[in-house]
């Protein structure tokens, strides 16, 4: 079970290089450039299950102020890793985990292009078997693209629930990364607290630009089209 957060870094490795491919298509004209805005897809802001509530009851709050977020975990998880870029916290037995990344950008990097790209790369995981669940999501005013990996092969293979987003905080572009997983075994008895986690993302006294209040505007009637990203 030790082996899971690092199968969970070479699962952001793979994202990454799935987007390096997808923008260099972008870049010669092999993929369209569109944006949640053209394509018409809908976009969700979640309202946690009374389940997802009950497995954080009691929980603990968790503040990363290097990069001005947090979230609320069940009362028994531990932080593994605080670094800059980097949080963990694991559940007991390491039968679960909250990984999160944030990737700093250069100030021209196209992410209304790359979130499509994460998108369009989870819907061909999809129509392959791969995924089985995908979908806009709208968390703390931020949109991302989140999808659920289908079950492993095998009892200990590794399931994840991801939630991708790009953000302006601290004068940067910064993707973020959002990731629960857990052994494909124990992805029922953990999916309502992993879910719970990642609905709870909050980004603390973080500056909130004229695309943050737009988000929050679209997003009141809970399935919108969503504007482009600024």
């Amino acid at each position: 079970m030790k082996t899971i957060p690092l199968l969970l870094v070479l699962g952001l490795a793979l994202s990454l290089c799935n987007l390096t491919n997808k923008l260099k298509e972008v870049g010669s004209g092999g993929a369209s450039k569109s944006d949640p805005a053209t394509t018409g897809a809908d976009v969700e802001t979640p309202t946690p299950t009374a389940a997802q509530i009950a497995a954080l009851a009691g929980g603990q709050n968790v503040t990363w102020d290097k990069q001005g977020m947090s979230w609320t975990v069940p009362p028994n998880w531990k932080e593994t890793t605080n670094e800059t870029k980097s949080l963990v916290w694991s559940a007991p037995g390491s039968s679960a985990h909250l990984n999160v990344n944030i990737s700093p950008m250069d100030e021209n990097f196209p992410t209304d292009i790359s979130i499509q790209a994460f998108y369009d790369g989870a819907k061909t995981r999809a129509k392959n078997g791969e995924v089985d669940e995908l979908k806009w999501v709208v968390i703390d005013g931020l949109k991302g693209v989140q999808f659920r990996e289908s079950n492993p092969e095998t009892p200990d293979g590794i399931r994840r629930l991801q939630w991708l987003a790009y953000r302006k905080y601290a004068g940067q572009v910064q993707m973020v990364n959002v990731m629960l997983a857990s052994e494909g075994k124990d992805f029922p008895r953990q999916q309502d607290a992993m879910y719970g986690i990642l609905y709870s993302t909050k980004r603390e006294g973080e500056t909130r630009g004229r695309g943050d209040t737009q988000t929050r505007a679209y997003a009141q009637s809970g399935r919108v089209v969503y504007p482009p990203i600024d």
